[in-house]
């Protein structure tokens, strides 16, 4: 229960904060880009650990890191990257 109550808690603050510069464009544009940024960062992770859970999708990188550092791929140009 305390944990829900720290987040209800942060919730209002961050509301309260926002408040303060809710008039300003310019600062509520600075803070929308910054939580962008933050919200990013979060999915990044999520989506690699969610990639790395998986043994078999660990195996096809390790594999892919050892081909490469052995030399064993074909480079392809990015104009046929998807054809």
């Amino acid at each position: 229960m305390n944990c829900i109550m720290t987040a209800l808690q942060l919730n209002a603050e961050m509301y309260r904060e926002l408040s303060v510069i809710a008039e300003d464009e310019n600062l509520m544009r600075k803070a929308l880009k910054a939580i962008k940024r933050i919200t990013a960062k979060k999915r990044m992770v999520d989506e690699t650990d969610y990639i790395m859970s998986s043994p078999a999708m660990v195996k096809i990188l390790n594999d892919g890191d050892k081909e490469i550092a052995e030399g064993k791929f074909e480079p392809i140009s990015l104009d046929n990257l998807w054809k």
